[in-house]
């Protein structure tokens, strides 16, 4: 019985195609890269030290801008241009409805009654800015602190204030710089 099927001759391939797949991939990734960042993460460099211990001054985060419900505990990015043209970083302390005071003779800070138990500050809250509480939250707003407390402009002070949602350029997922500190920030 005679072989009527030869195997099939492999095509060189040409390098020309080669190289031109490499480059569609390449611009595909790139291109790819652009969107993520511009629709879904962003790198924020850390200005001051307002949330120190937690972020240094110069460290690079990325934050997440699918910015939903924020909730207690979360350090978030935002814009305030009444009072930086910078954005700033703070964590949120109180949401929409919920009362916020702060008795700063003890340094506590007290969200619907209940003293907030703070492991990621500085020190204890003794400056006073403006603030004159308790206040409640408003609808569509966030109240935030920074954690270096007697370092950091935050709601207490009348310049910043409650901050609208729509001020949250996102929630701060990871810190990518320094690179002995990357990993997730709480």
């Amino acid at each position: 019985m005679e072989e009527s099927a030869q195997a099939p001759e492999k095509k060189a391939k040409d390098p020309k195609g080669n190289a031109y797949d490499w480059i569609e991939s390449l611009v595909t990734a790139i291109v790819a890269c652009i969107l993520i960042f511009l629709f879904l993460f962003r790198v924020v460099n850390v200005q001051g030290s307002s949330m120190v211990p937690t972020l240094h001054e110069s460290d690079k985060i990325v934050i997440s801008r699918l910015a939903g419900n924020f909730k207690y505990g979360d350090v978030v990015v935002l814009t305030k241009t009444a009072f930086s043209d910078e954005s700033i970083v703070k964590r949120v302390i109180a949401t929409e409805g919920q009362t916020v005071d702060i008795d700063f003779s003890d340094g506590t800070v007290t969200v619907d009654g209940r003293v907030l138990q703070e492991p990621y500050i500085a020190e204890k809250t003794k400056r006073e800015m403006d603030f004159k509480g308790p206040v409640t939250v408003p609808e569509g707003c966030i109240f935030c602190l920074g954690d270096n407390r007697n370092q950091s402009t935050d709601s207490r002070r009348s310049t910043i204030g409650m901050i609208d949602r729509r001020c949250v350029l996102g929630r701060v997922i990871l810190r990518l710089w320094p690179l002995d500190k990357i990993g997730a920030v709480k």
